[in-house]
């Protein structure tokens, strides 16, 4: 559910980054004030230099301390300035570093279902573009915020006290400004959310198209996706030309309000220093404050700018931190250690469906056990509910209460830590990342084992493969695996799993680009290897199914059989079907041989 746009209550969320950096902030706004009040103090040394100068009874040496006393006052300027900038945007750019932390980590533990409804390109500039501008909020924001008080405050009360008449007539265009910045406040939030709206459709067709570069240039689709990204971006480009355009017309009447100032107060002043009641030292001085009330007035357009944009991004971020996973801990999760007694993984009437607008369950009806160092093999049409089942078995996908069981007990009071540590997966698109061949295959090591990788290697038959590559084992594979034959992912995707040697191994369609004699020898090794531990496996080949203890074939999420291989491919069934059909498949082959 979307938030009001620009609603400054986001900010209460970082209270707790304000309390642990209030020292910074204090002496970071202590430093500003104090630069400040110096830049006021300057007009006072002309004024004096001016009316001493004007007088005619002046030595040199009373200018030459005047000047250096402003040669003072502006060194004085530039330290502060450089420690309040290293204290406030120092402060804010730590607190920037620290909720892209928080966001990583949360976004980590959202459960599958989110990324189901939220692209990565709108989550990719909500971690970057909206932080940015959280971090220009808490720090030129808070600047602009106390320049555009404090000095603005500060200028009034001397202008008045050095000539109430000439000031009263010189600040009558300032309340139109005040009337222009809360209204221009309104309407930025609105504006600045549309655009950063339009950013991440941008975003999400770059990266949805890099992602996809192959496919589209199988198709030879350039163009529509050249188009589909100049749409979008052409939307962005609106939309930022609505925030420039109101920028572009507030900004030039604020200076030209404020250079109205300056008229009146010539007019007025200069009369008045005519008439013997003003000096000139002190109408050069007004002049000078009038100039630098322009800047507060400004900085306060400046920071309704920075401070609504800041709301804005702020409750895109805090969108994201405020939705809980919907897979979560128990408030006790149990750690146990297998137990031979009882069954490795035990299903009661499991019943699963993904929305409640789903006519038919994914799942409904499962009923099944599979004793420690079993093999199940599970077979079904595409959509039968295959990947569905082995998700819930590492709270992927939540089951129902007491309907899966790991070793006896509910995994739903499984630490999810300690149950998921229990199942290495080879899922069924052979996910890689953007590293070299061993650093994928090592990923599933607890740490760093050349030895370990080596045998997973051979155990999954890549050297051969690896042996043709350049830099062998250590060779970078581009992202997602792009450089790899669809077999070649297959089997580092298996070596990843194998080298865990976790209790439970899940094979999710793991062999279907990998040929036959290479399947067969990694079934043999596993036999070999596995012996005592659960393998589960998801197939469309009878051949790879063969080893199983039992068989699960699926239809619309139910068990449609159930049994040995022996039991089930006599039943005449859709797993008797299979074998009729790839052993018709085959055996031309063989005979063409």
């Amino acid at each position: 559910m979307k938030r009001p746009a620009g609603s400054l209550n986001e900010y209460r969320s970082l209270f707790p980054y304000f309390y642990r950096f209030r020292c910074h902030y204090s002496f970071g706004i202590f430093c500003l004030i104090v630069v400040d009040a110096a830049q006021i103090a300057i007009p006072q040394f002309l004024r004096a230099a001016i009316d001493l100068i004007n007088s005619g009874v002046f030595q040199w040496s009373q200018i030459i301390v005047l000047s250096l006393c402003m040669v003072g006052v502006m060194a004085l300027v530039s330290v502060g300035r450089f420690l309040w900038r290293y204290f406030i945007n120092g402060s804010s750019r730590r607190i920037e570093a620290e909720l892209r932390e928080k966001l990583f980590d949360h976004l980590q533990k959202l459960s599958w279902d989110f990324y189901q409804k939220n692209k990565i390109g709108d989550l990719m500039a909500r971690s970057i573009n909206d932080l940015h501008a959280v971090r220009m909020a808490l720090g030129m924001g808070l600047v602009a915020l106390f320049d555009s008080v404090f000095m603005a405050a500060a200028i009034l009360i001397i202008i008045f006290v050095q000539d109430a008449r000439s000031a009263a007539y010189s600040i009558i265009p300032l309340p139109f400004v005040t009337v222009l910045i809360l209204l221009f406040g309104g309407m930025v939030g609105k504006k600045f959310r549309a655009a950063q709206e339009a950013y991440s459709k941008m975003s999400d067709n770059a990266q949805e198209t890099f992602a996809g570069i192959s496919v589209i240039k199988s198709f030879v689709k350039e163009w529509w996706f050249i188009k589909k990204f100049a749409d979008s971006n052409d939307d962005y480009r609106r939309a930022n030309m609505e925030l420039v355009r109101l920028f572009g017309f507030f900004f030039p009447f604020v200076s030209f309000l404020s250079g109205l100032t300056i008229v009146v107060m010539l007019v007025i002043g200069g009369r008045r220093v005519i008439l013997g009641v003003m000096t000139p030292g002190s109408l050069v001085a007004m002049f000078r404050y009038l100039g630098m009330l322009i800047w507060p007035l400004m900085g306060a357009g400046f920071m309704v700018n920075m401070i609504q944009r800041g709301a804005v991004s702020l409750g895109r971020v805090n969108e994201i931190l405020d939705t809980e996973p919907s897979i979560r801990e128990c408030e006790n999760p149990q750690i146990a250690k297998p137990d031979a007694a009882a069954p490795a993984i035990e299903i009661s009437g499991l019943r699963f469906v993904y929305n409640d607008t789903d006519k038919e369950p994914a799942l409904d009806g499962i009923n099944l056990s599979v004793n420690r160092g079993e093999w199940l093999g599970i077979m079904g049409r595409t959509g039968s509910g295959k990947s569905t089942l082995i998700k819930t078995f590492t709270r992927t996908l939540d089951p129902p209460q007491g309907s899966v069981r790991v070793f006896g007990i509910d995994i739903r009071e499984w630490s999810l830590e300690e149950l998921r540590k229990l199942f290495a997966v080879s899922p069924q698109d052979s996910y890689l990342f953007s590293d070299s061949i061993a650093n994928n295959i090592a990923y599933g090591c607890s740490s760093e084992d050349k030895d370990a990788v080596l045998r997973a290697v051979n155990f999954a038959y890549l050297d051969k493969d690896i042996a043709i590559f350049r830099n062998g084992k250590d060779t970078l594979i581009g992202e997602r695996g792009l450089t790899l034959s669809g077999g070649q992912k297959q089997r580092t995707a298996i070596a990843r799993a194998v080298i865990m040697d976790s209790e439970f191994l899940i094979l999710d369609d793991s062999f279907s680009a990998v040929d036959n004699e290479t399947e067969l020898k990694i079934l043999d090794a596993l036999r070999k290897e596995r012996k005592g531990r659960t393998t589960i496996i998801i197939s469309h080949r009878v051949s790879t199914l063969k080893y199983a203890d039992k068989v699960l074939v699926l239809d619309k999420g139910r068990m449609n059989e159930y049994g040995t291989p022996a039991q089930i491919a006599s039943s005449g069934g859709f797993y008797s079907r299979m074998a009729a059909f790839q052993g018709l498949e085959i055996q031309p082959e063989a005979k063409n041989g």
